[in-house]
């Protein structure tokens, strides 16, 4: 999988850690920073990574900061995207298979690696269910849409 992977300067070592992680999995890892713990907006982080899942260059964003509130937001600003704030990997699946999320956001300041690398594992090895979820996830980027 192509998977895009951006943080703020709180959750840098974490984006580190899981981005070496997918790497051996054998996913193509596309970091989009920051590279160091200096002071960055996660706004900015956030953005970048919704164009580029967005654009189809990604198929999912990894997106992180020290809550993972803050990130998840900026991410949700494009309608494109379905970022899903987890801190467990039922809620990293039901995300996928409910939501048809395209995007997991963690806090680093709250989730410990090993529990960062079970969201992700979760979330990317669940499909979307479809079905009577479907309509409702289409409602999330066209508020009109009548067919829930």
């Amino acid at each position: 999988m192509r998977i895009a992977i951006a943080s703020d300067h709180a959750a840098v070592d974490l984006k580190a850690e899981l981005r070496e992680y997918l790497i051996g999995l054998g996913h193509q890892v596309a970091d989009l920073g920051p590279e160091t713990a200096d002071r960055v907006d996660y706004p900015d982080y956030g953005y970048s990574l919704a164009e580029v899942v967005a654009d189809g260059t990604a198929e999912y964003g990894v997106a992180l900061c020290g809550s993972g509130i803050g990130i998840s937001i900026a991410v949700n600003r494009h309608p494109a995207l379905r970022c899903a704030l987890v801190s467990e990997p039922l809620s990293a699946a039901l995300a996928r298979e409910h939501n048809d999320a395209n995007c997991i956001a963690m806090g680093a300041r709250l989730t410990g690696v090993d529990m960062a690398k079970a969201c992700l594992d979760a979330f990317l090895s669940a499909q979307f269910g479809g079905g009577r979820h479907a309509g409702r996830v289409e409602k999330l980027s066209n508020p009109a849409f009548e067919g829930a």
